[in-house]
Order: C-alpha cells, then structure tokens, then sequence
C-alpha cells in the first residue's frame, strides 16, 4: 500500500481514497450475492474482553487460541507452531483483502472521475 504514498500526494489526489475514513461507494456495488466479512466464532464462545481493542478483528478467534495455547504449554514455547501459523494466515489474509477492498475504491472512483469528465465533454 506504500505506492499510494506518490499518488495521494503528487499525481492523483482527487481519486486516492484516505485509508482513514471510510469507503465511499457501497461494498455490495457491482456485486450480486457478495458475502459480507464476519467473524467465526461469536462473542459468546470466547471471551474478547481478554484482547486490547485494536487486536479484535476478524482473526481474534485464532489469537485466542495461539493465547491459550501459550498459556497451557508455558514452558515450552514451541509447542504452539501451528496456532501462531493459522493466526498469521488469517492476519496476512485479512491484510490481503482489505488491499483489495482499497484498490477497488481506488478505481471505482477513477472510473467516477472518468465519466464526469466525459459528460462534461458531451
């Protein structure tokens, strides 16, 4: 996501989305039976008030099982290897499609800018 760096700053700081804010066009735009991102396990079968807040996202399930499995095997710290794996599959995936989800604002709203400027022309 660094090369968004030049473009929101220099070349095209009209169409660059602000990773701060939220997206401005609808997530369900163009899509028909897109599923919405949940997470798996439900707040009654872990307890997240174990996690600082910004750990609670979509792979918190994973963590809390890297976290106990840390806790159960303490002395031996390699025991969790396929825990901490399937955490950070998760967090790679989740990273993954949020770079997605940002280059397809990027481009929603070059394709917005593209048909404004083509009406204007018309």
């Amino acid at each position: 996501m660094g090369a968004h760096l030049a473009r929101r700053y220099v070349t095209e700081r009209d169409t660059e989305p602000d990773p701060g804010r939220k997206f401005e066009f609808d997530p369900m735009y163009g899509w028909e039976n897109r599923k919405e991102r949940e997470m798996i396990a439900t707040q009654e079968q872990m307890n997240l008030a174990q996690l600082p807040l910004e750990q609670r996202d979509y792979c918190a399930h994973y963590l809390m099982k890297v976290m106990k499995c840390k806790r159960d095997n303490f002395p031996n710290f390699l025991a969790c290897k396929k825990e901490r794996h399937d955490w950070d599959y998760c967090e790679h995936m989740d990273y993954v499609m949020r770079m997605k989800e940002y280059e397809r604002e990027r481009r929603l709203q070059l394709r917005k800018k593209r048909i404004e400027a083509k009406a204007e022309a018309a």
